[in-house]
């Protein structure tokens, strides 16, 4: 039963866990379980925060463009486009006859309000849900937020429900961005369980005065990527300095039912990270962003396709590494996703993640040459 948001933020069930609220002068909720503190846009959902409760800077790694705009003396032009944002139906630029109908880049789902269905709590799980019409492509997209207290670890699950009578390809990605403080020159580290990997193909000269640090259009074994010059740069830590921007694409392990991204800034001491299905989202897409500024940026966008490109250049493709490049949404039918992020302090020492996994309640993270463990409570399943 459909119930309006004010009425469920003043339940008085709800007032432990979840509080009305605004970032950057946008409408939202707060969403906390006594470990960590989640910021989510009522008008497109996107994910704007995400904090320790005992950090007293209470940094977040997502990225705010709003913010880093305003510091630099910049206008704001990104709306709902900001942290994490889901990408449906639809990630990229449009064609110009979508352009024409009114179909934005990256999908509706980011510009529509999102009604709170459910909000609750079961013993020690809080739960949030909503769904976002998505009247251009006839879809409606159901995404529910689950944390447990005293848990380091939101969960997320996302159904998304055709309303036509035909099977249609689909494009989806959730464009998961850190930025800076978090991002760091020359410090924060990215790692993910895949080797394959191809840099996007480039023109010479990027918009903005930025440049290439990547050959364009080349296969390689992630981290080691080819250089312009020839040589091979490490996309693992960021660069020392800013006047950069790169795309490179990496086919998640085949071989793990769960693959993982994370972030690491050994200096802060904190690591970021998402542990995802390999089957909902075979494909982890680097945006690099580094401007002179510092007003850095970093995609970790996992999703159907290897590249944000329009739908029809993402179907014609078809496949990449012999894997699909979209995915099937059956008539009348309903297909789903499931991910956690997570946000923890990082033991001295700890340089590198060789591993992520979730076994037996616990989310296990590993440096295996530092000798470095981080083990966190994970009660849910994915």
């Amino acid at each position: 039963m459909m119930a309006s948001l004010a009425a469920l933020a003043q339940r008085p069930d709800d007032s432990s866990f979840m509080k009305k609220s605004v970032f950057e002068d946008l409408p939202a909720l707060v969403m906390a379980n006594g470990k960590i503190e989640l910021t989510i846009l009522t008008h497109g959902g996107a994910m704007t925060s995400l904090v320790l409760l005992d950090d007293p800077l209470k940094l977040s790694p997502l990225w705010n463009p709003i913010r880093l705009a305003r510091q630099a003396g910049q206008p704001n032009n990104f709306g709902g486009s900001i942290g994490h944002f889901v990408c449906v139906d639809g990630f990229g630029p449009t064609s110009p006859e979508e352009k024409a109908a009114g179909m934005p880049g990256h999908g509706e789902a980011y510009e529509q309000p999102w009604d709170l269905r459910y909000s609750g709590k079961e013993g020690h799980t809080a739960t949030l849900t909503f769904s976002a019409k998505l009247p251009l492509v006839q879809e409606l997209l159901t995404r529910t937020l689950r944390m447990v207290d005293g848990e380091s670890v939101v969960y997320v699950q996302s159904e998304l429900e055709s309303e036509t009578a035909f099977d249609r390809p689909v494009c989806w990605a959730e464009h998961a961005t850190i930025g800076a403080p978090f991002l760091q020159p020359g410090v924060t580290a990215v790692d993910m369980s895949t080797h394959r990997a191809k840099t996007r193909p480039h023109d010479p000269d990027p918009d903005g005065g930025l440049h290439h640090r990547l050959a364009s259009g080349k296969d390689f074994s992630w981290p080691e990527a080819p250089a312009i010059d020839g040589g091979k740069l490490n996309m693992r830590v960021s660069p020392a300095n800013g006047g950069w921007t790169d795309h490179t694409t990496c086919l998640m392990d085949p071989a793990r039912a769960l693959v993982f991204v994370t972030a690491l800034n050994p200096e802060k001491k904190m690591l970021f990270g998402y542990v995802f299905r390999r089957e909902d989202y075979p494909w982890l897409q680097s945006w690099e962003f580094y401007p002179a500024n510092g007003a850095w940026a970093r995609g970790l966008e996992f999703s159907t396709q290897p590249f944000d490109v329009p739908r029809r250049e993402a179907i014609q493709m078809n496949s990449l590494f012999d894997t699909p490049t979209y995915r099937w949404l059956p008539a009348k039918s309903r297909i789903a996703t499931h991910f956690l992020m997570f946000l923890t302090s990082a033991p001295d020492g700890m340089r590198k993640v060789d591993d992520v996994r979730l076994e037996s309640g616990r989310l296990i993270v590993e440096d295996h040459e530092a000798g470095k463990q981080i083990t966190l409570a994970a009660s849910l399943p994915l």
